[in-house]
């Protein structure tokens, strides 16, 4: 278990949204596989994990002027927790 794998939860509205049904998002490292963010989100926040599903968040070209540039990929993870439990990792 690696305490860096999570890097912080992902505050959005849809993140807000979705944390009424038991589902929160997270910011994980790249190489970060759904049994080790299990593993490390119940340990850090002494709760049971029943699903996770990954999305791989593409690098994007942007452009500001002539200038190209690119606007970095990312990792996340939804986190569903078993029914009844919550994370307080939302602003109220």
């Amino acid at each position: 278990m690696n305490k860096f794998l999570i890097k912080n939860p992902i505050i959005s509205e849809k993140a807000t949204d979705i944390s009424a049904f038991g589902k929160y998002i997270f910011l994980v490292d790249r190489r970060a596989t759904k049994p080790e963010i299990k593993k490390t989100v119940q340990a850090i926040y002494k709760v049971v994990v029943e699903d996770v599903n990954v999305i791989n968040i593409r690098p994007k070209a942007r452009r500001l002027g002539r200038t190209l540039g690119t606007k970095p990929g990312y990792k996340k993870a939804i986190v569903t927790l078993k029914k009844g439990q919550t994370l307080d990792v939302l602003p109220h």
